[in-house]
């Protein structure tokens, strides 16, 4: 396996309320958590800088003693200032600092060309999140074609929606929908082996 992608993000409650009347925060952690410590000792883990899903990574990474550029792949656009950027970012060996455009918007769009683009993805993962999830979710379909998708609709929000809407026309399991022991569950998704030491 070399390199696998993460969107996640927590729905925040002062928008829409589609994103946010779904979500299960502590799924949202704990997925995020999982993911990274499922993926860091095999693959490459590519996301881009939220700042509620970087901290998270990062003490997956720390505990490992994996945060140098061989295994993370940190996006973050240059809309935002270094002062509004997670602190967290300083963990983290390799920034890919993408350009900042007129806009908010256009500068998310190119970082997100720029970060789905970078890598012959093998899977993606989405978790929770809101409109950013589902747009990087697209994004990533258009870029990555034949590399297989799985939103976590047990942590709600935007993935929980993603999998309604395609889980027919991409096969879907259902365990996406069920499964809690998120540890368990990506080791499935992505056929990786146990680690050593853990059932």
């Amino acid at each position: 396996m070399t390199a696998v992608f993460l969107s996640a993000s927590v729905p925040d409650p002062r928008r829409d309320p589609k994103y946010h009347s779904s979500a299960d925060v502590v799924a949202i952690r704990d997925a995020v958590r999982a993911l990274a410590a499922v993926v860091l000792p095999h693959a490459t883990l590519h996301w881009g800088g939220h700042p509620a899903i970087t901290p998270l990574v990062s003490v997956v990474a720390r505990s490992v003693g994996l945060t140098g550029a061989d295994r993370v792949r940190l996006y973050q656009s240059e809309w935002f200032p270094p002062e509004q950027r997670p602190t967290a970012n300083e963990d983290f060996e390799r920034i890919v600092l993408t350009s900042r455009r007129a806009t908010l918007g256009e500068s998310l769009h190119a970082m997100r060309e720029t970060m789905l683009s970078a890598a012959p993805f093998e899977a993606a993962i989405f978790i929770g999140g809101m409109e950013g999830v589902e747009d990087e979710f697209d994004t990533f379909r258009r870029l990555n074609p034949t590399a297989p998708v799985f939103p976590v609709a047990s942590t709600g929000g935007a993935a929980g929606l993603l999998f309604e809407r395609e889980r027919r026309g991409l096969g879907l399991p259902d365990v996406l929908l069920t499964e809690y022991a998120y540890p368990t569950l990506f080791r499935q998704l992505l056929d990786l082996p146990t680690s050593r030491g853990r059932g």
